[in-house]
Order: structure tokens, then sequence, then C-alpha cells
């Protein structure tokens, strides 16, 4: 099957592009962005992707705000054309490749609609290729990310929420490869024990630098995967100096630590170590401001799941106070957390992401989803 990119030399088999070089049912290739006030009064999501051996692009879009969470959700047949980025009243446009895009919710049913411009703060940064071998389904994918800001609005519940570029700062998260998605595939011989997975992702804008670290971590609290950066950032997108930043410092190390609140697997407070090649390290306090369910993008979300076949077309909205949810139900245990940043060269804003199942060593959990017994911060991994 031809598509539009076909007439580019951009082809990595001897397949047309719209075939995947893998014939692995979970391949996918995803859009994430995140958005947020400077001083943590709304957050808000918005993901996208494509499911080319199941035939599936899906999208959301999710306003955290006042207590509650507002969600649209939707999924369609994929097109022809991989960048047709269009679901129903939803559209990702690639106005400058690695630079700027738009993202438009057209009035609809649910009642959530908007547009937001990116305004890029600084390049693209890659990350380490995500390789891991898992009971449930492998993952291996390549991912980069760009901090910077939103211009727009967006409307929902009869309200509509002004986003100022000057207060609205976020992330363009960009990954593929194969993950699992979709339904799950026949489970085979059950396991013969509970596997744990810890995951922390933290993007961070300083007034003069943007941080970030990535960590997967297993039962025992062992490192799977290690992300870490200080980025450059300009006043302008013309002043970018090009798709990549030559200035951009890939950090050595890494590390974390957390106080969960009781109860729940969501950090009541949290500290990142940033660890240079020279050694040097700085830490970084967080203290968390509004806490976005990662459901409303479609993560473990029991009806609008990733990659799953919902008809030709369909959308849906829902909304919910956050007080009122179950915190240690699955659906709920991925959270984005936007976070004050602190150290000794200044003060941030960003956020913390989060998810942990299973039993961890570090953390002191014990079973599949049993919660936090107190608020004691744990031990960093990496002395002092």
């Amino acid at each position: 099957m031809l598509s539009k990119l076909d007439d580019y030399p951009i082809h990595q088999t001897p397949e047309p592009i719209a075939h995947p070089a893998s014939n692995d049912r979970n391949v996918y290739d995803r859009y994430w962005f995140n958005g947020y006030r400077d001083d943590g009064e709304f957050y808000f999501g918005v993901g996208a992707a494509l499911y080319p051996n199941l035939a599936i692009l899906d999208c959301g879009l999710t306003i955290a705000i006042g207590g509650e969470q507002h969600a649209f959700h939707g999924s369609r047949r994929a097109p022809q054309e991989p960048c047709d980025l269009r679901v129903g009243p939803f559209q990702i446009e690639i106005l400058e490749p690695m630079k700027s895009l738009r993202v438009t919710l057209d009035d609809n049913e649910t009642g959530i609609a908007g547009e937001l411009l990116w305004i890029p703060r600084t390049a693209n940064i890659e990350e380490g290729r995500q390789t891991m071998r898992r009971r449930i389904g492998n993952m291996d994918a390549s991912r980069f990310n760009q901090f910077g800001h939103w211009q727009g609005e967006l409307r929902f519940a009869g309200e509509t929420l002004v986003v100022d570029p000057a207060r609205v700062f976020g992330t363009k998260d960009r990954s593929w490869g194969v993950r699992p998605v979709g339904d799950p595939a026949p489970p085979g011989a059950p396991p013969t024990g509970a596997a744990g997975v810890s995951f922390v992702w933290s993007p961070i804008h300083w007034p003069d630098r943007c941080t970030h670290l990535c960590a997967f971590d297993d039962a025992t609290g062992w490192p799977i995967h290690f992300d870490g950066m200080i980025c450059p950032v300009y006043a302008s997108p013309g002043e970018i100096p090009g798709v990549e930043d030559p200035g951009v410092e890939m950090l050595a190390d890494g590390d974390h630590r957390i106080a969960f609140v009781p109860g729940t697997r969501r950090a009541g407070s949290a500290e990142l170590a940033l660890i240079s090649a020279d050694g040097s390290r700085e830490e970084i306090a967080l203290e968390p401001l509004i806490c976005c369910r990662m459901k409303g993008l479609g993560y473990q979300h029991p009806e609008w799941g990733h990659g799953r076949w919902k008809g030709e077309l369909a959308i849906g909205g829902e909304r919910w106070k956050s007080a009122e949810l179950d915190e240690m139900a699955f659906e709920n245990l991925h959270i984005q957390q936007v976070v004050r940043a602190q150290s000794g060269k200044g003060r941030g804003i960003g956020v913390l992401e989060q998810i942990c199942v299973g039993p961890s060593a570090r953390y002191g959990f014990r079973e599949f989803l049993d919660p936090a017994q107190s608020a004691a911060m744990s031990n960093w991994r990496i002395a002092r």
C-alpha cells in the first residue's frame, strides 16, 4: 500500500513506508504532549498513536483543573496516509518538522474542544533506546523529547481556559517501536510470581535551562533503563541551532527517591539527583501541585485503552472528581503530577510521572498492588 511518504527518500526496508518492518501486532508510533501553568493551576495532556498492524489510530485530550479531570477519547480505522493524524474532530498538524505543530479539537458532543500551538524552547533530545523483555510483552522503542510553551485555548464544561505561552510550559514526546497495546494476547502459562517495575519520568523547566530524568527500575531496585540530560534553552524558535543541539549535556547517571502518600503509590514529595560525567551532583526537591491520571489519555483505561478496536470512528468524553477515585485501582496508578522544583541553582516547574506496579524492594512494596504504609522518604541508590 503506497502513501504520500513513498515519494521521499526515507525508506528503511524494501517495503512501502506504510508497511512496518516488524509484523509484531504491538508496533506503534505515538505523539504525546503535556502542558501546565507555572503555578500548577491546571494541566493538560494530548496523545495520538498509530498501530499499523492493528489498523487503528486513536487519540485523547485531558484537562486537570479544580479537583476535576475532563477527558476526550477518539478512535478510528487507520487511514491509508500515515501522516493523516485526524480522528473525527481531533487533528495534529505538523507545521514545521521537529519545531512547530498545532493540535485542534473542534467543537463536538463531549463539550471538550480547543486549539493549541506548540512553541519550542529547546532542540530535540534523543533518549536511549528502551529495550525490555517482559512476561506481559516485550518493549523495544525509540524516543525523543523537546521542551517548549503552548499558546491557544481549551473549552470544557462551558468554561474557556486561556493558554498563555508566557506562563504555560510543556513537553513534546515522540516514541515508536514495539510495546504492548490493544487487547491482550493469549496468556500462555501462568506466571510463577509477581513481576515489578517502577517508572519515573521528570522533565523540568528552569529559567536558564531544562533538565530531564527517565528511569525504569526492576523489583529489586536495579535500573533497567536510564536517561538524563541538561538542555540549553532559547528565547525564540529561530535561535534554536537545529534539529539537535550540540550543547546538550547527557548525564552519566541519575537517581530518585520518593516519599509516598500513605495508602497510595503516589508521590507526596520526591527528590532527583543529576550526576554529570565529571562526578558533580545536583539534587532537586519536587513538590507536587496537581495530579493527572493518565487514563485520561487511554493508559490502562478499561474502555478506551490504547490500540483497541472501537469501530470505524468513535469518540467519547468523561469527567471525574479526583478526590473520589480509588487511588489503588490499577487504572489510576499511572499518573503525572505538576511539580515545583527547587535546587541550589534556583526554582523550576515541571512534571513527575510515575507508575509503580508489583513488588519493589526499594520502596517496600511486596505485592502487586499493596499501598505505601508510611510517608518516609526512600534511600538514594547512589551514595552521595
